[in-house]
This record gives structure tokens, C-alpha cells and sequence, in this order.
């Protein structure tokens, strides 16, 4: 990446679905998700937070739909493994407080528009990035990240790993020849567990505890890329006993580099979970990383950086820029022209195109929004319709 030196170490971070700002996130979108099953014109803006033995659930919501928001919440944590105070929470004994109320009808104005249309719900700039290090077109170290927080919950629900806890942290430190990944250099795993794993003395992790983690964990997803001079560090501070919101205020909203690119990309500062797509923040951010993977999977460029700029209330982006970093096929003028006539950027096209309106947002709320198949935003359907106009944009 241009930006970058050539020759580098480069280091992202992931986190478990237990992580109580994960936690909090999984909540907030669970919430928007009952509102769309209910009523697809909900428009929604849900905070969550959690600490010791208490769940608070607020934020902007206008919609008809009625529902058990507690209830809600309490699947969320059941699910997710936060069943006991041996793993720092249990939401079925927890209290859950409710502060919800309407959204401003200075807000709604601008978004419900007298022309049929949907204006912004808000000002911002929001990015997608794309590149060719992985089969995801996602930057290699996040991805291997958000893979091994994944692993730690496969082996902790299939009881592999039975003496682990919902909470944990990965972390990727990637090297980088020629500005291209060849091997792993360090890799962290922060893994909470109970008694079961601490040493006689209470002071450690067991030393055969990790090496299962090791095993069942790391080797399997980094592979080849783990060589005789990778460090792998499990645990760092000796153990990991303490554990969720019991050690570790969660928030909505406070992981947005887990979310989208690992530091590799810039972020535009919007968080994604438990807004509503009228929200640009998550819609022109889904859209943005669908304009990048579209064009590098056209072979329009390597890597690819989109950014999209609105104003509360207008329907049309104020700003569209593209930049390939130099290695691109047409001037980044032009693309920026060939997306505003290939892609829908105002709220309704996006939530039209990108079937933002159905609920599913749960799944997204936990090892990333993008590099994943299922989601449409991370469909490469919009090739041939660049391509083809692509023959306009040149004459």
C-alpha cells in the first residue's frame, strides 16, 4: 500500500463476541432488528451499555413495533455464553434499564421528504477500501484477526476448549516484503477462562492450556504463514480470570477499526451498530466498501479507496472520491464519475439496492461487517455495469 512503507510490520486487532463492547453491540442490533421485523420503516439509533451486573438500553427509536426489549437482550447474552458470574455476567439475573424515546422531528424532517425521497439522517464522510491481499479483497491482518476471534468461540461453544469464557481479544502483526504479506510475526491471543486453566499458585494461565489454544486456535487459522521466528502470546499479563463486564465497561459503537479495515483504511468516525439504514453512517459505509470491492474485482485496481460525503436532510451525496493509489486503470476523476452513474448514493438507492430494510443486522454485529459472503454489501455483482460503462466514461 503506497501509503506505507514497502518493508513493514503491520498489526490489526479483532475481538470475541463476549468482548462487552461486542456484547453491547450484538444488543443494539438485535433491538433494530425486531423494529425491522415489525415495521421496515423504523428508524432507529440504540446505545447500549453494560457494566457489573447491570444492562442499560437507550437511544432514539420511532416505530410501531412493540416488543420485549429486555427479553431481547437476555437472548442476546444467552447466546453469546454470558450465563454465569464465572464468566463475569449473567444476563438472566441482571438488571435491565429501558430509556428509549422518539426521534427528534427536526431529524425526521429531513430524512422523511415530502418528494418520496430519504434524506440523510446526518452530516458525515464515510469510507469502503478494497484491496487484492486476500480472497475477501480485505486487508490480510484484520481478516486473520477477526478468523482466530471467530476460532476461540468455535472451540469454547463446541466444548474443545470447555475451561474457556465468552471475553477475548486477537491481535496479527503481519509482514510486509515488496508491499506484499509473506509471513506472521507475532500473534496475541487474549483468552479468559475459569479456575479450570489457572496454575496451583493462581497466579497464570497453565502453560498446557495455552498450547491447546495454540493448537486448536492459532496454527489452524494462520497456516503456512507461521514460521520458527513467530511469537505467539497467550495471555500476556499471566491470566485471564476476570473477565467481562464484570473487569470492562462495554459500549455501543467503541470498536469501529474491528469493524471495518484494522487501521489499515481511514474511518470516517461513524459507528455502525444500531442504526437504521436512513443512518449514512452504516448505509453509505456499506455502500462505500461495496463501490471498492466492485472495482478491484473488475481489475480497475489493486486497491481501492472510496469516500462518500452527505448533508442531513439531502438525498445526494455532497462529495464522491476514488483513489487506487496510483495503480489504477483511469484517473481517479474519472472513477469518481463512472461510480456516480454505476452505483445508487442516495439513502433510498442504497437501502433499495443493498436490501438494507430486512433484518439481519445481529449478524454483523460481531467479527466484522466486511470480508464476509453472506452480507450484499460484499457482493461483486456490479462488474459487467462498470465495465460497460467504463466505455462511455473513456470516449
Amino acid at each position: 500500500m503506497p501509503l506505507f512503507p514497502e518493508n513493514m510490520m503491520f498489526t490489526s486487532e479483532s475481538v470475541a463476541e463476549g468482548h462487552p463492547d461486542k456484547f453491547c453491540d450484538q444488543i443494539s442490533d438485535a433491538v433494530l432488528d425486531e423494529c425491522l421485523k415489525r415495521d421496515p420503516q423504523a428508524r432507529v439509533a440504540c446505545e447500549c451499555y453494560v457494566t457489573m451486573g447491570v444492562l442499560v438500553i437507550g437511544g432514539e427509536v420511532t416505530t410501531t413495533a412493540l416488543f420485549d426489549v429486555a427479553e431481547v437482550a437476555r437472548k442476546v447474552g444467552n447466546d453469546i455464553g454470558y450465563t454465569s458470574p464465572v464468566y463475569g455476567f449473567d444476563v438472566n439475573t441482571a438488571a435491565i434499564l429501558r430509556t428509549i424515546h422518539a426521534q427528534s422531528p427536526d431529524i425526521a424532517l429531513g430524512v422523511a421528504r415530502e418528494d418520496g425521497q430519504i434524506g440523510a439522517g446526518d452530516q458525515g464522510l464515510m469510507f469502503g477500501y478494497a484491496c487484492t491481499q486476500t480472497k475477501e479483497l480485505m486487508p490480510l491482518p484484520i481478516q486473520l484477526a477477526h478468523q482466530l476471534a471467530m476460532k476461540l468461540a468455535e472451540v469454547r461453544k463446541n466444548k474443545e476448549l470447555p475451561y474457556l469464557g465468552p471475553d477475548g481479544k486477537t491481535q496479527v502483526t503481519v509482514e510486509y516484503q515488496g508491499g506484499k504479506p509473506v509471513r506472521v510475526d507475532h500473534v496475541v491471543i487474549a483468552a479468559s477462562h475459569t479456575e479450570a486453566a489457572v496454575t496451583r499458585d493462581g497466579k497464570y494461565t497453565r502453560e498446557d492450556a495455552k498450547q491447546e489454544i495454540v493448537a486448536k486456535v492459532v496454527t489452524p487459522v494462520i497456516g503456512d504463514l507461521l514460521d520458527q521466528k513467530t511469537k505467539i502470546t497467550v495471555n500476556g499479563t499471566g491470566k485471564f480470570l476476570v473477565s467481562g463486564p464484570q473487569c470492562d465497561t462495554g459500549l455501543t459503537g467503541r470498536k469501529i477499526i474491528v469493524d471495518t479495515y484494522g487501521g489499515w483504511s481511514v474511518h470516517g468516525g461513524g459507528a455502525f451498530s444500531g442504526k437504521d439504514p436512513t443512518k449514512v453512517d452504516r448505509s453509505a459505509g456499506y455502500m462505500a466498501r461495496y463501490i471498492a470491492k466492485n472495482i478491484v474485482a473488475a481489475g480497475l485496481a489493486e486497491e481501492c479507496l472510496v469516500q462518500l460525503g452527505y448533508c442531513i436532510g439531502l438525498a445526494d451525496p455532497v462529495s464522491v472520491m476514488v483513489n487506487t493509489y496510483g495503480a489504477g486503470r483511469i484517473s481517479h476523476g474519472s472513477l469518481a464519475k463512472l461510480v456516480r452513474q454505476v452505483f445508487p448514493l442516495s439513502p433510498k438507492g442504497m437501502i433499495d439496492h443493498l436490501k438494507l430494510r430486512q433484518p439481519g443486522y445481529l449478524r454483523t454485529a460481531a467479527y466484522g461487517h466486511f470480508g464476509r459472503p453472506e452480507f450484499t454489501w460484499e457482493q461483486v455483482d456490479m462488474i459487467d455495469e462498470l465495465l460497460s460503462k467504463l466505455k462511455n466514461i473513456r470516449r
